[in-house]
């Protein structure tokens, strides 16, 4: 967890995008503890009510989970759950406006495909 607190968005919310982002690098091994809240008030100079909101998040949706008395840790399958959720995101959040301006500017599908395969003439995304 390397990564430093923004004003753009609530403080809990990056501090579950934080989570979620050492699960996808695998920095946070599936069944392997968090830090606690207590522990990331004090790493990033925070409340522990708001890194327990953060935290509360990732419980909520299922990604931890808590075993009593010693922490929360990563559920099995978080990565393909945080996975999915995200190019879900992606998918309202950039595919669809993409094409409704598109298709605003009468831009084709032929068009926009030439348009990210000169972006990417390599083929870099899988």
């Amino acid at each position: 967890m390397n990564e430093f607190l923004t004003q753009e968005k609530s403080i809990y919310l990056q501090i579950s995008e934080m989570l979620e982002n050492d699960i996808l690098r695998d920095i946070l091994l599936e069944e392997e503890r968090v830090p606690s809240t207590n522990e990331l008030a004090k790493l990033y100079s925070i409340n522990p009510a708001t890194a327990a909101k953060g935290i509360n998040i990732l419980v909520d949706s299922g990604i931890l989970y808590k075993k009593r008395g010693i922490g929360m840790f990563v559920t099995s399958g978080a990565k393909d759950m945080i996975k999915a959720k995200r190019k879900a995101d992606f998918y309202d959040n950039y595919i669809v406006t993409l094409l409704r301006e598109a298709d605003a500017l009468g831009i084709s599908k032929k068009e926009l495909a030439d348009m990210i395969v000169k972006e990417n003439p390599k083929n870099e995304y899988k």
